[in-house]
């Protein structure tokens, strides 16, 4: 398994919804690192009346080269917070590779540190067949 890291910036844009308890937002990308991308998602979160609760959910398509190949990829994203405690997931959808990352597989993390947007992916990419 290859492991790919670096930063991202993240633009979030309010979108209209019908629902006062549930947010919806486009994600606007980019990666910096040892994967050089930008990505386009939206975004469908839920709050609560508890402070600190909520869940989200979100598909992002990735355009860009990983590891000195290129194409296109889909990230899922499932995400709860439990009074403050978070929970998050984020993994390539099978099968969405295009291009030199066809194949690819794996499963992406992120952190905050001083406001700043830190990824690790790590990743495999099955031999064409």
């Amino acid at each position: 398994m290859a492991r790919a890291s670096g930063t991202f910036d993240v633009t979030l844009t309010p979108q209209p919804t019908d629902a006062a308890t549930l947010g919806r937002m486009s994600i606007d990308k980019r990666f910096h690192g040892d994967l050089e991308a930008t990505s386009k998602g939206e975004m469908l979160a839920a709050m609560t009346e508890v402070t600190g609760s909520a869940g989200y959910v979100a598909i992002e398509r990735v355009t860009g080269r990983l590891g000195g190949r290129e194409g296109t990829f889909a990230l899922q994203h499932h995400g709860v917070m439990t009074r403050g405690a978070p929970a998050l997931m984020v993994s390539v959808v099978p099968d969405s590779g295009t291009g030199e990352l066809t194949g690819l597989s794996g499963s992406l993390s992120i952190a905050i540190t001083d406001g700043k947007h830190y990824y690790e992916l790590d990743y495999t990419i099955a031999p064409a067949s």
